[in-house]
C-alpha cells in the first residue's frame, strides 16, 4: 500500500509541476507559487474539518506543527527555484536534477536506523539514477548555469520538505500539509503587501491555479501518508520519481524530444521500482 501510494504522489506531483510550469511562463514563479499554494490551503482545511481531523498544534518536533512550518517554508523555496528552472529551461532537464531531493531523506532514514535490504537499497540507486538520467544528453552538451542552479535549489527545498513532511505525518500527515500551506501562504502575504501585487492572473487563470494546488496538496498527503505505512527510504525513492511524469507530460504536450539515454533513464528507474518491490 505505502508503494502505491507514493507512485501516485509521484505521477500527481509530476502533473503539479508540468503545469505549473507552464503557468510560470506567463506570470512570476513566485505568484504561481504562492497562488496555488493558497488553493492547497483551501482545500487542506475544507478536508481537516469535514474529517474532524483537527488537533491543537504543540511547539514540540514530536508534533506535526513545527516540522510542517519548517517544511512549508523549505517546500516554497523549492516550489520556486523549480519552477523559476522550468521556465527558463527545457522541462525534461531541470526536473530531473531535482530528483536528488530523495537524497536528503533517504540520509535522514538512514541515520535515524531504516535498514532496508541490499536488493532494496540497490533498487533505491539504480531508481534515482533513472530519474535523474532523463537530464543526461543536455547536461552532456552543456547546460545554461541558471537553470540548473534552479534545479539544485529546488533539490535542496523539496528534499527538507520531504524529511520534515515524514517527521510531522507521524502525528497526522493531513495536519501536516495543511500547516505547510499555513506557512507558506503567509509568507506569499507578506511578499504581496510588500510588492503591492498579487500576480496579475485573470478569472481565466483561476482554475488552473486550482488544479495545481490541489494536486500538488493531495500529492504531498499521499506520500505523507505513505511514510507511516512502510518504510521512510522506499516511499521517498517512489515518490521522488515525479520529474519522469513531468519529463513525458512535456514530450506528449510540448513536443520536447527524448533521447536515447532518457528513455535508459525510465527503464532503469522501473527497474529500480522493481528491486524495491521485490526486496
Amino acid at each position: 500500500m505505502a508503494s502505491i501510494l507514493a507512485l501516485l504522489s509521484s505521477v500527481l506531483w509530476g502533473t503539479a509541476d508540468f503545469l505549473g510550469g507552464n503557468l510560470a511562463k506567463r506570470f512570476a514563479a513566485i505568484a504561481v507559487t504562492g497562488a496555488s499554494q493558497a488553493f492547497g490551503l483551501v482545500l487542506g482545511l475544507i478536508l481537516v474539518f469535514s474529517t474532524g481531523s483537527y488537533l491543537a498544534p504543540t511547539l514540540s518536533w514530536n508534533g506535526y506543527f513545527l516540522p510542517a512550518i519548517g517544511a512549508g517554508i523549505a517546500g516554497f523555496f523549492g516550489l520556486v527555484s523549480f519552477y523559476s528552472g522550468l521556465s527558463t529551461g527545457r522541462m525534461g532537464v531541470v526536473s530531473p536534477i531535482s530528483t536528488l531531493s530523495a537524497v536528503i531523506p533517504l540520509s535522514v532514514a538512514f541515520i535515524s536506523g531504516e535498514r532496508p535490504s541490499l536488493i532494496q537499497i540497490l533498487g533505491m540507486a539504480v531508481a534515482i539514477i533513472g530519474a535523474f538520467c532523463a537530464s543526461g544528453p543536455d547536461i552532456v552538451k552543456g547546460l545554461p548555469i541558471k537553470p540548473l542552479l534552479f534545479g539544485l535549489g529546488a533539490a535542496l527545498g523539496f528534499g527538507i520538505a520531504l524529511a520534515l513532511m515524514a517527521q510531522g505525518s507521524k502525528t497526522s500527515s493531513l495536519l501536516t500539509m495543511t500547516s505547510m500551506r499555513v506557512a507558506s501562504v503567509a509568507f506569499c502575504i507578506l511578499l504581496a503587501l510588500r510588492f503591492r501585487t498579487v500576480g496579475g492572473f485573470k478569472i481565466s487563470d483561476l482554475r488552473i491555479l486550482f488544479v495545481i494546488g490541489a494536486t500538488d496538496f493531495v500529492a504531498n498527503l499521499l506520500l505523507g501518508v505513505a511514510t507511516t505505512k512502510g518504510l521512510i527510504s522506499v516511499a521517498m525513492v517512489f515518490g521522488s520519481l515525479f520529474p519522469i511524469v513531468t519529463a513525458l507530460l512535456a514530450f506528449k504536450f510540448l513536443h520536447e524530444r527524448l533521447h536515447k539515454v532518457q528513455y535508459l533513464g525510465i527503464v532503469l528507474a522501473v527497474a529500480g521500482v522493481s528491486l524495491i518491490s521485490i526486496g
